[in-house]
């Protein structure tokens, strides 16, 4: 089967996915209730379950976006969106605004958590750069161990605000912690699409020069590929989409290590090629998982970040084995 066949499988596969999810739930909507005027359905199906759907759809595609960048940057399958602290730095910056939010005096809505989440992640990402630009050079390995340091500073940083929290503070932030599509507004739905939809269109003009720099650093260089420019451009714009999705959404791990890696063993290496499957495949995975979070325990809900460690896990530890058999990173 070519890459056509199977592109255009996946595509269809994904946008049926998509159009399925909003009509399962608590109840079963049928599509013949959407064609009768007032019918108590089109409101649960229009303002609940699609704009959430959609949500899913974005954030999937844009974690799993930032997962394969980093992948290419860091030539290493278990390389994630976490790896560089963008997601703990965010998670700091959406702590400290509930913890604030009860003794500020300016209320935000909705807008406040997502300005303080990506203000976390800019910190982040800003002390990720200034601590691998100090040692000269922009060195992979550098960034790599400067990011696991700034992301165990902030993922403290997380613990100690919660601990100074009163309970119900400390609720809203545990709960944060734990990701969830629910209660987006339309508004944030068209900045996330807005994001993720840039992000991912950049990231493939891009992807012959990725494809190089996955080859190798020297290799790059020979054919003319200026490694820190292009380090910098593909550093910023997926800690842009992770920190976007992060804001709105939670820290939903894994799904950047899980779907870039199997539509890599599925499509190859190709950038060109991976860049519009992990969107897709992302996007659809993500709803698999929103709706299951919806579904296991309903009329309960289960934080969705559950439900992708669940899968995570052992997955991770499949990726894990098979590299070390294989004796290389892709």
């Amino acid at each position: 089967m070519n890459f056509t066949v199977r592109m255009a499988l996946l595509v269809l596969f994904s946008l049926t996915v998509a159009a399925a999810c909003p009509f399962f739930g608590l109840s079963f909507i049928s599509p013949f209730n959407l064609a009768v005027p007032g019918h108590p359905d089109l409101e649960v199906f229009w303002r609940l379950r699609l704009p959430r759907a959609a949500a899913a759809f974005l954030a999937g595609a844009g974690l799993s976006l930032g997962g394969m960048v980093f992948q290419a940057l860091f030539r290493n399958p278990l390389a994630t969106p976490f790896t560089l602290g963008v997601s703990s730095g965010a998670s700091f910056g959406a702590s400290v605004y509930f913890w604030l939010g009860g003794i500020t005096l300016v209320k935000t809505g909705s807008l406040g958590p997502l300005f303080s989440a990506l203000a976390g992640a800019g910190l982040s990402v800003f002390l990720v750069w200034s601590i691998t630009s100090s040692r000269g050079g922009l060195q992979t390995a550098v960034m790599l161990l400067a990011g696991v340091v700034i992301n165990f500073f902030f993922s403290s940083l997380v613990l100690f605000v919660q601990y100074l929290s009163d309970a119900h503070d400390s609720l809203r932030i545990m709960h944060w912690l734990m990701g969830s599509m629910a209660g987006l507004e339309t508004a944030r739905l068209a900045d996330l699409f807005f994001v993720v939809l840039i992000g991912a269109i950049f990231v493939f003009t891009l992807a012959p020069q990725i494809d190089l720099l996955t080859a190798g650093e020297e290799l790059a260089s020979s054919r003319g590929v200026n490694l820190k420019t292009l380090k910098l451009e593909i550093f910023v714009a997926a800690s842009v989409i992770v920190g976007t999705v992060v804001s709105l959404a939670g820290p939903i791990g894994f799904v950047g290590l899980m779907v870039p890696h199997a539509c890599r063993l599925m499509l190859g290496w190709n950038h060109r090629r991976l860049t519009p499957a992990v969107f897709f495949a992302g996007g659809a995975f993500l709803c698999l998982c929103d709706l299951a979070s919806r579904l296991v325990l309903a009329p309960a809900e289960i934080p969705i970040g559950i439900v992708t460690a669940l899968l995570g896990g052992p997955f991770f530890l499949f990726i894990l084995f098979k590299t070390e058999s294989a004796g290389d990173l892709f």
